[in-house]
């Protein structure tokens, strides 16, 4: 499984020392750099010989633009949704206008960079997020974390997120990070409304917590997609 996710990093343009095994992995962003966050899964056939066309194409394109990798992260279980990725990956640019050039000219210089990407990968969903002030969060591997993405059906879903979030409080989990108005770029869509990556204890303590408060309950809810990552 290591081995697995090394190359999954790999693929998203994350070098090898970047998934790091260190008990706290440390994410800092200033106000206007922008987070990407990746959910991944690859195709188990000529994926050293795909992975090196994409790495002499894709990569040079991307560190133009100033993508800088980030630690990554193994998603261990599904608590909620219909699929589970292997990768939840974080990654990092300058600005949107830098994420959002490479998206509008990496066709351009790489004319088969999509299929490229359907090739290499049976999972690749994208959501990007402008920082709207400098942040910085921390990921200890020795905590139970949770990450839970929300759809609504209407705008009035805001007070359900909250509510969640407050009970997540008092029954002990971290809000690590609430990530809001993500950007998702076609074929490559996961833009929920809202985005937490909640730290418990340990699982029961979380289990606990969703078993007083299940999600499928809320009817409001257009959709949940909630996974245990370490």
């Amino acid at each position: 499984m290591k081995t697995l996710i090394i190359k999954i990093v790999l693929l998203c343009l994350v070098s090898i020392p970047t998934y790091t095994q260190n008990k706290v992995k440390t994410f800092t962003f200033k106000k206007g750099e922008v987070l990407d966050v990746l959910l991944l899964s690859t195709t188990k056939k000529n994926t050293k010989a795909l992975f090196d066309r994409y790495k002499e194409t894709a990569f040079p394109v991307a560190f133009k633009y100033s993508y800088q990798p980030q630690p990554g992260f193994a998603i261990k279980k599904l608590v909620l949704g219909n699929y589970l990725p292997t990768s939840f990956i974080l990654g990092k640019w300058e600005s949107k206008a830098k994420r959002e050039g490479f998206l509008q000219n990496i066709v351009e210089n790489v004319p088969d960079f999509h299929q490229q990407r359907r090739d290499l990968f049976t999972k690749f969903e994208l959501t990007y997020y402008e920082m709207p002030r400098d942040i910085s969060f921390s990921v200890a591997s020795e905590k139970y974390t949770v990450a839970t993405a929300f759809w609504g059906n209407s705008k009035k879903n805001e007070e359900l997120y909250k509510k969640w979030e407050a009970k997540s409080k008092e029954r002990g989990g971290e809000i690590v990070i609430k990530l809001e108005n993500g950007v998702s770029p076609a074929g490559y869509y996961y833009n929920a409304d809202v985005l937490y990556i909640v730290q418990w204890k340990n699982a029961k303590e979380f289990e606990s917590f969703a078993k007083k408060y299940p999600l499928p309950v809320f009817d409001k809810l257009q959709n949940v997609h909630q996974f245990v990552i370490q």
